[in-house]
């Protein structure tokens, strides 16, 4: 039995829709250019935020967070794409957060201001939106970044509005530079005696190395390699090491 040319023609048509339909359309990634500018104005070299003046400029923040809700990662974007758009959003919902309470001393004091049932902690609200899902600061951090993308590097970049955090930096992560910002970011937070007191016998560090030990300690790596990697003093297995207390008052100017 011979097939009629115009079959295979309108198979060849049909398979093509097919394919079309179930394609996901490329999607470029957000400009963080308006962002970039907000931290420039408002931070200052030690990651101080001036909030008063980013409320001055809510609607620019808004309008940028507007985009990022709009424009979730799609999968065709890169991994330095893709986490350069999720630390900015939980850094800039930070922000926002803030500003919808200041003023406030601390982002904990927010707490017993929500009026959500069961939610007790800002980080665990759904107060924004993104690609039409409720989302919350922790979904960002826990559900996304560290799940997702297995670079602890993230907990030197994610900035929950208190004196503890690592320095809020002022510009926005840009998928081109994020690898030597992440690692501008660790060396910033390791070698800043107000984050960490690090001698070669003693050290005092940032309870991250203990509240994230899980993260710091996978593929064959451990909290000594991940401090060394950043630190300009080193220290071995045998430095005695404790936490120190978390300041979570307010990262303000």
């Amino acid at each position: 039995m011979k097939t009629h040319p115009t079959y295979i023609f309108v198979l060849f048509g049909l398979l093509s829709l097919l394919t079309t339909a179930f394609t996901e359309p490329t999607v470029a990634p957000v400009d963080h250019s308006a962002y970039d500018r907000l931290l420039k104005k408002y931070v200052n070299e030690k990651g101080l935020v001036n909030y008063k003046g980013f409320k001055s400029e809510g609607k620019a923040l808004n309008d940028y967070l507007a985009v990022l809700s709009k424009n979730p990662p799609a999968a065709s974007w890169s991994k330095n794409e893709q986490m350069a758009y999720w630390i900015n959003a939980y850094n800039a919902y930070t922000i926002r957060l803030i500003l919808d309470h200041y003023p406030v001393k601390s982002i904990k004091d927010i707490g017993s201001k929500i009026k959500i049932p069961f939610v007790t902690t800002p980080w665990a609200a759904k107060f924004f939106t993104i690609g039409g899902e409720k989302m919350s600061l922790d979904n960002i951090e826990h559900g996304i970044l560290r799940k997702k993308f297995n670079d602890p590097r993230i907990h030197f970049a994610l900035v929950c509005a208190s004196i503890s955090c690592p320095r809020l930096r002022n510009e926005a992560y840009m998928t081109d530079k994020l690898d030597a910002q992440l690692d501008d970011q660790g060396r910033d937070f390791l070698n800043n005696p107000s984050k960490n007191k690090i001698g070669k016998d003693e050290a005092q560090l940032s309870n991250y190395f203990n509240w994230y030990k899980g993260d710091w300690t996978k593929n064959g790596q451990s909290v000594v390699k991940w401090v060394n990697k950043y630190s300009n003093t080193k220290i071995s297995d045998k430095t005695d090491i404790e936490f120190l207390d978390y300041n979570w008052n307010l990262n303000e100017q």
